[in-house]
């Protein structure tokens, strides 16, 4: 007679699914975790201000490798929820739009989230995901599915022999 091995549940805060772990709800400003989204961040933006650059306000940017940021593009894209995305200047970061506000709660081994974004011309060839539609709107990528998608990125070029970075 073969012994079941114990099942480990995750701890569920009040009004989840199962199976959705408090650690990765964001925090109250009382500290407390809620389901209702709250804090997200963003990372620093791709590169300076250039002529026909606007600063965008209404974002913040997630900044991470160029390697894990392409996995992790690859990730979004295949769950249809990729926003804009920008490579950096020198190629070797990529960043990610995210909501306004999001860097006051960032916090993710292997990336960054700075305030505030620059956005370039929808033209420009150093986006990876453009601003689309007829007034070229940045759509942002909600910041926890990001964190979602980097973490599943991370593991899989550490599977892949290509982490940890």
């Amino acid at each position: 007679m073969a012994a079941r091995a114990p099942q480990h549940r995750r701890p569920s805060a009040p009004g989840l699914p199962a199976g959705v772990a408090p650690a990765l709800l964001p925090e109250g400003t009382d500290g407390t975790r809620s389901a209702g989204g709250g804090g997200t961040t963003g990372a620093r933006s791709a590169g300076r201000p250039s002529a026909g650059a606007a600063a965008g306000t209404g974002y913040d940017t997630v900044t991470v490798s160029v390697r894990h940021g392409l996995e992790a593009v690859d990730i979004l894209r295949l769950r249809g929820a990729c926003g804009a995305v920008l490579q950096s200047r020198g190629g070797a970061a990529v960043s990610f739009l995210v909501p306004a506000g999001t860097a006051r709660g960032w916090h993710l081994p292997g990336s960054s989230c700075s305030p505030g974004a620059v956005l370039l011309p929808a033209t420009d060839p150093r986006w990876i995901m453009a601003p689309a539609g007829p007034q070229a709107l940045a759509r942002p990528t909600d910041a926890w599915v990001l964190r979602s998608a980097l973490c599943e990125a991370a593991c899989t070029l550490t599977a892949g022999g290509l982490g940890p970075f």
